[in-house]
């Protein structure tokens, strides 16, 4: 098949396909890889909590780390997939394969940089992250593997986006998932049968990373996608490039970042309640997360539609693909509301059977299951308006949901309250956040042209 008709069979399915399904057959692929990445997260938090409530306090403080990371693979990915979905809308493949090799090239740049400047300042970083002396030990053996792997962990998250904004989840579900199933498998190996404890679970986290990395270039290397890798193409790119990359992409470093910094500030405010503290809201923040990915990765499938149909000026489309993901996120986020509050204290306890810890987890999980209600309109309308260029305005609603709004509340409410204040600043938050995140959506659909352009099918010849 030549590179026109692939170009053409994509705007077909992208442009014409019914949004719902076509949402939904974007999503499945998303879902299932967060949903398997999630299972491993559990899986992996429990078997560290076979090492005593100090591993699993580590494992939290690492996540916080894991975050910084996955902000600049979120970027890149985020940034270049969007501008490469509008492109591919317009019939402009030449410029999606320069955005995506740009994108490539400097997430694996910064995760590199990352590996440089966390072996030079290791002790310092893992008590920054709220260790205690305790947990110090865990958390620096586990980090020294996450810092080699984050170069392969930063791009590989930047692979899987370009992937799912050009339309292919379903090839970087199997990128990300191998490395995922292979971690799983080599968790219990390395910690168990060959006593290497959490040093294994690092081991065996680095591992997949690579191969991660090496399955999703290949998807690209063997031209199964519409774009193209190129290092010519993104040592070429013009600063103006890479600018436009970081700019569309900011919501999400934001976002990564900030939760990356919430993550450490909470660790730390927990830590003066010792390490069953850390242990539960780490457990609780990976169970609320595995509940919530089956929403996010409903928009995840929105965000290529999105994107692609507000290249094509199909500005219906857009209305109706963020009505339907607003509407089925709220759908699945309250019947996994339901299913948190019920068995809460049943989930915690799977992870550590620790009463103090299963105590402190279940008041937070519970609490926190009923603000994610209030949720999925927040989340869809930051994705909106990065999917379809809006910086400025997607940036600052990342910025108020994901951080300006906790960590002040965070800050007062562990202070007047004490440990139920640290519980319950994270739901209060997310109930802040929906008034401020309205009017942006209000005023995007009044500015947004009424009228769709005639139908355009690209070929090899239409260019922007």
């Amino acid at each position: 098949m030549s590179q026109g008709n692939v170009q053409t069979k994509q705007y077909i399915k992208m442009a014409q396909t019914p949004v719902p399904k076509l949402i939904l057959t974007l999503s499945i692929p998303s879902v299932i890889t967060m949903l398997v990445n999630n299972v491993y997260n559990l899986v992996d938090t429990a078997f560290v909590g076979r090492l005593g409530t100090s591993a699993s306090g580590a494992v939290g403080i690492v996540f916080g780390f894991m975050a910084i990371i996955q902000a600049f693979g979120f970027m890149f990915g985020q940034g270049s997939g969007s501008i490469l979905s509008r492109s591919l809308g317009k019939g402009d493949n030449d410029t999606a394969s320069v955005f995506a090799s740009a994108g490539v090239l400097f997430s694996t740049i910064f995760g590199l940089l990352i590996t440089i400047i966390g072996f030079l300042f290791l002790d310092d970083i893992v008590y920054a992250l709220g260790s205690t002396d305790t947990i110090f030990p865990y958390a620096k053996t586990y980090i020294f593997y996450i810092l080699i792997a984050a170069p392969f962990m930063s791009s590989s998250l930047t692979m899987n986006n370009l992937l799912r904004y050009e339309g292919k989840a379903a090839l970087g579900m199997i990128g990300m998932m191998s490395g995922v199933v292979l971690n799983m498998a080599l968790d219990p190996i390395f910690m168990f049968a060959l006593g290497m404890g959490i040093a294994g679970a690092g081991l065996s986290t680095a591992i997949s990373q690579v191969v991660s990395w090496i399955i999703l270039l290949l998807m690209f290397l063997t031209k199964k996608t519409v774009s193209s890798l190129s290092l010519k193409l993104a040592f070429k790119a013009a600063p103006s490039v890479v600018f436009n990359i970081m700019a569309t992409g900011l919501p999400s470093l934001i976002r990564q970042g900030l939760n990356s910094v919430t993550t450490v500030l909470l660790n730390s405010r927990c830590a003066i309640y010792g390490d069953a503290a850390v242990a539960a809201m780490s457990i609780v923040s990976r169970i609320f997360f595995f509940a919530f990915s089956i929403a996010l990765g409903i928009g995840q499938g929105f965000q290529p539609v999105s994107a692609f149909n507000y290249g094509a000026k199909k500005y219906a489309r857009v209305r109706e693909s963020f009505r339907f993901t607003t509407l089925a996120g709220q759908f699945i986020i309250t019947v996994g509301c339901v299913l948190l509050c019920v068995f809460s204290g049943q989930l915690i306890g799977i992870f550590r059977d620790d009463p103090e810890v299963i105590a402190i987890g279940t008041r937070a999980l519970i609490l926190q299951a009923i603000a994610s209600l209030f949720m999925p309109p927040c989340v869809a309308t930051e994705m909106l308006l990065q999917t379809t260029g809006k910086r400025l305005a997607a940036s600052i609603i990342s910025a108020i949901r994901n951080g300006l709004i906790f960590i002040p509340v965070l800050i007062i409410l562990a202070v007047f309250r004490g440990l139920p204040g640290i519980q319950e600043a994270q739901p209060l938050s997310l109930v802040l956040a929906l008034p401020v995140t309205i009017p942006f959506a209000i005023s995007f659909f009044k500015k947004l042209p009424k009228n769709d352009e005639e139908d355009s099918i690209p070929s090899e010849e239409t260019k922007e």
